[in-house]
């Protein structure tokens, strides 16, 4: 199953942002157990931005970044403390437009499992995995829509032992689950079916990346 993603994410052709907008990138972690997760974080309570916000290890480029993958590697690397060689880069998706203006790419990898990974506690105050299957399979609690540039986007919310991921990171999820596993998931429309939570503009309150 993870090489075939490896093969499609290889054929996909992301979207571009301008690339003149600020830049941003994540890492979304797939660990390779015999049942594969995907590693997420959870911004710190104490923090005056995005707390308690589930997130992917990701942030803003730094001027000493020579790209975008680097970006991801050396947030990983401090937030979680992913060594960057421990990841085999599986390929990249869509940017993303966050609600600060940046243009956030994400970029998709494998990681070893039971790594001595632990969160940088200035900024997280846990990490934590969830199945895979649990997105593949639509196990969504609900459907949030938000409206972006005018447009309604049909954002899926998932629960995980007490964690709620939506958001910007469900955004790229669902690029994730369609083009890498050929998923009839779109951001376009909601299942049929599923619970709408209404957002009649996108707010600051919605999990974005950190800047």
């Amino acid at each position: 199953m993870l090489e075939k993603l490896h093969e499609r994410l290889q054929a996909h052709t992301p979207r571009r942002l301008n690339p003149a907008l600020p830049q941003a990138a994540v890492l979304i972690p797939l660990v390779t157990r015999p049942v594969p997760t995907l590693l997420f974080t959870r911004r710190a309570g104490h923090l005056h931005q995005h707390a308690g916000q589930v997130a992917f290890p990701g942030g803003k480029r730094d001027p000493g970044d020579p790209d975008l993958l680097s970006t991801a590697l050396r947030e990983a690397e401090e937030e979680v403390a992913l060594p960057p060689g421990r990841v085999r880069l599986l390929g990249r998706l869509s940017d993303v437009l966050s609600l600060h203006g940046l243009s956030v790419t994400p970029f998709v990898g494998l990681i070893p499992p039971d790594l001595p990974l632990r969160p940088q506690l200035d900024e997280l105050d846990t990490i934590f995995e969830v199945p895979l299957s649990l997105f593949l399979e639509d196990r969504r609690s609900h459907t949030d829509v938000i409206t972006v540039n005018g447009q309604s986007c049909y954002v899926p919310s998932y629960t995980a032992e007490g964690h709620v991921i939506w958001g910007l990171s469900a955004m790229m999820l669902v690029e994730l689950l369609a083009e890498g596993f050929g998923c009839p998931v779109s951001l376009d429309a909601p299942p049929p079916g599923s619970r709408l939570h209404h957002h009649p503009e996108r707010r600051r309150s919605v999990p974005d990346i950190d800047d």
